[in-house]
């Protein structure tokens, strides 16, 4: 059993076990009982390392299974995380030990130790050692602080190779270690969706893409991928030939059979069959993941993407210093804003009012490379001293076109629902269909105020047969600003273009008509 006078002591002792070393090599049977001898690690794997090499018979089956299972023991799970970070890559830092977590003390503590950490995650680069106490809430007063003074050389694999003390008497949670690491990017991806949280499942292999057979496919699966991409909670496994074009008949089909449990951070951690005989590109896999929420905003413009530059941590919105920002970190934030390419980056005090003074600026020098998806991927600093608000950052994006309309209604404000997917258009079931709908609808077109959900077919003529009937059950609750955002069912068995959706919006004109109404005219 373990030694637990000292967790990191590397020898084991064994109660005695009912397995026999058999030499038969020498023509004589001799067998030594294993209970008679202490072992510790350096032996156990000189025994794996021998293995191969000794003779079959002359090992009994059990020596073999005590063989398997340390060095399955061996090969465990990563002994540190990063938590109440953006994402798995960067937080505060916390090794295990016996089954419970503690902190680490940042006494001494530097990129080099961070590069370990990072490695030990499989992340990207280190980039920072922040102050473990940005990443709320801080720890439990009763969560215990496992180690100081860390000392890597940067080359270890594992925080634990490292020097470091290991009783801890004079730091507080207030001093928590934090690192810092690049996130490293996903390898999956879903393609030809309305956005990138829905669409087929594709996965990387060796810079090539393939698709996944949709044998086994189910909810837990797709949680991971949601996970993986940093999209929200899993929505559905729609049919695998819904997003057209169907994958190209040269693109491989990777992989099948995946079992996943639902908690794991990456698909490659899920059980897997990857020699794929017996499964089409009618049978790729897809998913359909709930849209995150940008860490991102633009305030005070004259549109959703326009204005000063805000990011989100914590549930608490705060500014960017504009030192460093240019062109290519603004075509991440329209990029994660889903809004179109990037016109410029003007001064953030050009939208009025200012900033308040007591809202912080979470992060300067900025420094994305122009092709990531999210701005928190891009490097940047987040200990902001030396800025004021008149120095806050702006973005100008043009306008995304909307993906809905309205058509056949005597205005573009009013008429038959229709939604853009894939370059195509189609109607919307009424199944559900209601004034919050409407209400979003008005809002992503830019009309006034929703006044009714008149029934589609009111619009003359009716919609082609040939016309598709993309989606159903629409649940708005009103607040959204795009029709996609919104819960929706995408799979239409059950409805015909009598059925069709339909909104009246205030139009420009009667907005006109209403905000002059009160005003005096000369006598």
């Amino acid at each position: 059993m373990l030694n637990s006078a000292n967790p990191a002591l590397s020898v084991l002792t064994f109660e005695p076990i009912d397995f026999w070393l058999t030499d038969k090599g020498s023509g004589t049977d001799r067998t030594f009982p294993s209970s008679q001898h202490t072992w510790n690690q350096s032996c156990i794997f000189l025994l794996w390392g021998l293995l191969p090499a000794l003779h079959f018979s002359s090992l009994s089956s059990g020596i073999w299974d005590m063989a398997l299972f340390f060095f399955l023991i061996f090969e465990s799970s990563p002994k540190v995380r990063l938590v109440r970070g953006p994402h798995r890559c960067e937080g505060r830092v916390e090794v295990e030990r016996n089954g419970e977590w503690g902190t680490v003390c940042d006494d001494g503590w530097n990129m080099k130790d961070a590069e370990v950490v990072c490695r030990e995650l499989g992340c990207g680069a280190a980039k920072g050692t922040p102050s473990g106490n940005l990443y709320k809430p801080l720890a439990d007063e009763k969560q215990k602080i496992f180690i100081q003074d860390v000392n890597c050389n940067g080359t270890e694999d594992e925080l634990i190779e490292c020097d470091r003390v290991e009783d801890v008497f004079d730091c507080s949670h207030s001093e928590d270690a934090g690192a810092m690491c690049e996130k490293s990017p996903p390898k999956v991806r879903l393609v030809r969706g309305p956005h990138r949280c829905e669409g087929r499942v594709e996965v990387e292999r060796n810079g090539e893409w393939g698709t996944v057979c949709d044998n086994g496919w189910n909810m837990k699966d797709v949680e991971v991928v949601c996970r993986e991409l940093g999209c929200g909670a899993a929505k559905g496994t729609p049919s695998r030939n819904l997003y057209k074009p169907l994958a190209d008949e040269k693109q491989k089909i990777f992989i099948q059979d995946i079992n996943c449990n639902g908690t794991e951070d990456e698909l490659i951690e899920c059980d897997q069959v990857e020699d794929v005989f017996d499964c089409s590109h009618s049978e790729d896999a897809g998913a359909i993941c709930e849209k995150s929420s940008p860490k991102v905003r633009l305030v005070r413009g004259p549109h959703r993407c326009e204005g000063r530059v805000e990011v989100e941590r914590n549930g608490e919105w705060g500014t960017v210093c504009d030192d460093s920002w240019n062109m290519k970190d603004a075509e991440v934030v329209c990029r994660e804003l889903g809004c179109g390419a990037a016109k410029g980056t003007p001064s953030g005090n050009l939208y009025k009012p200012l900033a308040d003074e007591k809202q912080k600026i979470f992060i300067q020098d900025v420094n994305c490379s122009g092709t990531e998806d999210k701005l928190i991927e891009c490097d940047r600093v987040e200990d902001v001293f030396d800025c004021s608000h008149s120095e806050d950052a702006g973005a100008m994006c043009e306008k995304s076109p909307p993906k809905v309309r309205l058509v056949r209604g005597p205005h573009r404000c009013e008429g038959r629902v229709e939604v853009e997917r894939n370059g195509e258009w189609g109607t919307v079931c009424d199944n559900s269909w209601n004034m919050k709908d409407a209400e979003v609808v008005c809002r992503e077109l830019g009309c006034g105020a929703a006044k009714g959900t008149p029934s589609g077919n009111l619009y003359k003529p009716l919609a082609d047969e040939k016309q598709k009937i993309f989606i159903q059950d629409v649940n708005c609750s009103g607040t959204e600003d795009k029709l996609i955002e919104c819960d929706q069912v995408e799979d239409v068995f059950d409805c015909s273009h009598s059925e069709d959706a339909g909104a009246m919006c205030e139009s420009e004109y009667g907005r006109t008509q209403r905000l002059y109404a009160n005003c005096p005219y000369p006598a």
